[in-house]
């Protein structure tokens, strides 16, 4: 059984939460950059979740909720996820948020076997307290990689993505798939492609639909 993990945020979904979340609080732009610097691996994404989580702070539940329901996966991806989890293990690693992930694939009406993602922790109003949790601030996404092909006992690990968290996992991989990557990651990739199309078309290619 192969185990194919996929990055959330310019992988499987071209919404960006943390700036979705930015808009509601009034600091889109500046998030923006921060995550930029962040996928061209400029500034560590540790520090980069960080200092965007605390832009957030003081966020209500009811513009943080909002924020969440729009993210949306790829057109296509759903079906994606679901031929492939037909005969393998399907997992998303991203240093984004469980309720977003949550939130897209209710909307696209698929799941995964696994989602490793992080979370920001409300007061007792409800409302982001500019913290930032989970196994994926300061863990990294090759360590969770192995740890949950050791679990399921995969024999093969495919990964995607597209930015520069993304290069332990990548590295770690049996196979390595850039998802438009960012010109830091491409050089890491075994092969790249554009869109959904081209992504069904190379795991077609590579026997595992």
């Amino acid at each position: 059984m192969s185990l194919i993990a996929f990055d959330f945020d310019g992988t499987l979904s071209d919404s960006e939460m943390t700036v979705l979340l930015g808009e509601r609080a009034g600091v889109a732009d500046e998030m923006a950059r921060i995550t930029e610097r962040a996928m061209n691996d400029e500034i560590g994404y540790a520090e980069s979740l960080r200092e965007r989580a605390g832009l957030l702070d003081g966020l209500s539940s009811a513009d943080t909720r909002e924020a969440f329901d729009e993210v949306r996966l790829r057109p296509g991806m759903g079906e994606l996820l679901d031929r492939l989890a037909a005969d393998h293990h399907v997992a998303i690693l991203t240093g984004g948020f469980e309720r977003g992930v949550g939130a897209a694939l209710d909307a696209a009406e698929t799941d995964v076997d696994t989602t490793v993602a992080n979370r920001l922790p409300t007061d007792e109003n409800g409302r982001l307290t500019g913290a930032v949790k989970g196994p994926l601030v300061e863990g990294t996404k090759d360590d969770a990689l192995a740890e949950l092909a050791a679990d399921v006992g995969a024999d093969e690990t495919v990964a995607v993505g597209d930015g520069a968290n993304d290069l332990p996992m990548l590295d770690h991989a049996g196979e390595a798939v850039g998802y438009d990557p960012k010109p830091a990651v491409a050089p890491a990739c075994n092969t790249i492609v554009e869109s959904v199309d081209d992504l069904t078309a190379e795991f077609a290619a590579s026997d595992l639909l």
